[in-house]
């Protein structure tokens, strides 16, 4: 199973026929203009059943997981070739300047980036509807002293050229004001790239979005929020200038339909739902036992991991034990999976401490809850659903899902359910239910940290990968 599943709208693909009723209906939104027939750029991109979308590599945006294409932009932007019916040409790019070039140019057809453009590039393009909203915040050491007013930054501080970053620093920090402030733009390294640089204090300080620092801080917890400086900026996908509006039409349908359907929410959940929350010593000792103790475990979590790739079942088994062969609760589960006798039975293992046997058990327990979620319920929600049962019984997550359904939302997506697990702590609710009171707070935490250790466990393989080649 490749845990990183793509966003698949629920739009059938005979899209060109629904395509020309939706031109006709959007002349109520753009005046007197005439959507009889396709206008130039759409039905150009139609014709040639294809799409060109431009992105950033990064954390938020696109990059290879398992040898496959992921990242919130990209899926944004394969959700946007489906809906129109055409194949995704994805271009990555490593220079934000190059993507900006190739649109002038229009050798791509929209970028698609969580890159802070200044608003004077801003203008120079023609703007999608906005969808997603964060706030620029300082980011120092954690040893560095947080700050009051920008006023107060000082040091070495880069931000990337030609961004929002750096038309914040050059209206409210004149040169001449702080003397004991270094900031520079910078071309050859990206948001990215900064944030580690302030981790191993090769640089004082950067402004970064708030969306991209929560997801780094889980990789680099040296870095903190120095300031928020209360500046909200609002991401939006460019097209050319001077195109005719048939594309940023569909835009705008696209992205109406994705927010009524509820798919926008369960993407947003997905790569940013789960990192919201962040502990420091946590972070850190799990950093730990990652050079410690996962080397002794990890061929077994490879070998019975099955559909699931190898980092999911270790970070299952860390947030069960933390990776402690002997672990035991009081309830009396044990080992490095924490399985109860019965399960043990259930799954044929004779010893819960013995590391390989957990392991196993652990792998194919964890399988039986998935392959029992109901069929039509698409990963990843299939698989968060599986881990809240390991953790609270197929049964209670049974129940939250119905009351999801009874209060008018969507069972079948995390996003909604993860909203009313915690209702199965109050008598007013599970007394309504087949299986009583349950702790489902402590099962929504168990799964975004199981999330968050996925994550970590994932980009440390990739980088590994990556160094390796």
């Amino acid at each position: 199973m490749n845990y990183s599943s793509s966003l698949t709208p629920q739009i059938p693909h005979w899209a060109r026929l629904r395509f020309a009723i939706v031109l006709l209906m959007l002349g109520s939104i753009y005046g007197c203009y005439d959507y009889a027939k396709p206008s130039n750029e759409l039905k150009r991109i139609l014709q040639e059943d294809k799409i060109v979308i431009a992105t950033e590599y990064g954390a938020n945006s696109y990059y290879l997981q398992n040898d496959q294409p992921s990242g919130f932009e990209y899926e944004l932007a394969q959700g946007f070739a489906d809906f129109i019916g055409v194949k995704l040409e994805i271009k990555p790019y490593y220079s934000d300047a190059n993507m900006l070039k190739d649109l002038q140019h229009q050798r791509v057809d929209v970028i698609a980036s969580q890159f802070a453009f200044s608003a004077e590039t801003l203008t120079q393009f023609k703007l999608g509807p906005a969808y997603q909203y964060y706030t620029h915040q300082v980011v120092v050491h954690r040893n560095a002293r947080s700050l009051s007013t920008l006023e107060q930054l000082s040091g070495k501080v880069y931000v990337q050229r030609n961004s929002q970053q750096a038309a914040i620093l050059q209206a409210q920090l004149p040169e001449t004001d702080n003397d004991a402030l270094n900031w520079q733009q910078v071309d050859q390294y990206d948001d990215e790239e900064l944030l580690l640089m302030v981790a191993e204090q090769k640089i004082d300080a950067t402004i970064a979005n708030s969306a991209l620092v929560n997801v780094m801080r889980r990789r680099y917890p040296a870095i903190k929020m120095g300031l928020d400086l209360n500046v909200t900026a609002a991401q939006q996908w460019l097209l050319h200038p001077h195109q005719d509006d048939s594309l940023l039409g569909a835009l705008l349908e696209y992205f109406g339909q994705l927010q009524q359907s509820g798919e926008f929410s369960r993407l947003i959940d997905k790569y940013f739902g789960h990192i919201r929350e962040f502990d420091y010593v946590d972070t850190r000792a799990f950093l730990a036992a990652i050079e410690e103790q996962l080397p002794t475990y990890q061929p077994w979590f490879e070998q019975y991991s099955g559909e699931f790739n190898w980092q999911l079942l270790a970070a299952t088994s860390y947030q069960e034990s933390h990776w402690k062969r002997n672990a035991r609760s009081p309830t009396g589960v044990r080992g490095l999976m924490m399985l109860t006798l019965t399960t043990a039975k259930e799954v044929g293992i004779e010893s819960r401490l013995d590391p390989e046997q957990s392991i196993r058990g652990g792998a194919t327990y964890l399988r039986s809850l998935y392959n029992r979620i109901p069929a039509r319920i698409n990963d990843p929600d299939k698989l968060y659903f599986a881990l809240a049962a390991y953790n609270l019984g197929l049964g209670h997550v049974e129940d939250a899902r119905i009351l999801t359904q009874r209060k008018g939302f969507d069972p079948d997506l995390w996003v909604d359910v993860k909203q009313h697990l915690p209702l199965l702590k109050q008598k007013q609710h599970y007394q309504k239910t087949k299986y009583g009171f349950a702790r489902g707070d402590v099962a929504v935490k168990y799964v975004e940290n199981i999330r968050r250790y996925h994550d970590s466990l994932m980009y440390i393989s990739q980088q590994e990968n990556t160094t390796s080649q």
